[in-house]
């Protein structure tokens, strides 16, 4: 695997950058906004592990972190395959885990609540662009199915997680006030 040993290389000057393979390709691909997306993901997901004060919870959110990786590697190599069906049976399962001891959802959650409820919904909904920008290149492109499912799970996953930290913040959560 090649290692950055030099940031500025000059080589994506004229708005094209490298994939693994070598080949080059627009910065404004389909394939770069959906790396880009993921990008963006990881990072607000790293954002809200610094908020989290549950050490196995921060584990599982960096695991995440490491696939998300592993997807956008899928990405940069195009034909290449590394999220499989485990990974998508773990987010489910992990998802079911936390769900199962939440209520009833009665009505929309409003994001907020606490800093980490916060961040989870802000990387729940990023997570949902990354995976629309992964659908919208599978329209023209080969992607691997498992890795449009994980994304889907991982935003299911981000938004249980959300009620979940809101509940153990306070034991409520803020609800839509739908003026009628």
């Amino acid at each position: 695997m090649a290692r950055l040993t030099r940031i500025v290389t000059r080589t994506g000057d004229k708005g094209q950058t490298s994939l693994a393979d070598g080949s080059r390709v627009d910065k404004d691909s389909l394939r770069i906004q959906a790396l880009g997306d993921l990008d963006e993901l990881n990072a607000a997901l790293g954002l809200l592990a610094v908020e989290l004060d549950d050490p196995p919870m921060k584990r599982q959110i960096t695991d995440i972190q490491h696939r998300l990786f592993d997807l956008g590697g899928e990405l940069a190599l195009p034909g290449s395959t590394v999220i499989s069906e485990n990974q998508v049976l773990f987010l489910e399962q992990y998802l079911d885990a936390i769900n199962e001891k939440l209520p009833p959802l009665r009505e929309f959650v409003l994001p907020g609540s606490t800093r980490a409820t916060a961040q989870a919904h802000m990387a729940r909904a990023i997570c949902r662009r990354a995976e629309r920008s992964l659908w919208r290149l599978s329209r023209g492109e080969t992607v691997n199915c498992e890795s449009l499912k994980y994304l889907n799970r991982l935003s299911d996953l981000l938004f249980v997680l959300a009620r979940h930290l809101a509940r153990q913040a306070s034991d409520k959560e803020t609800t839509w006030n739908r003026k009628t």
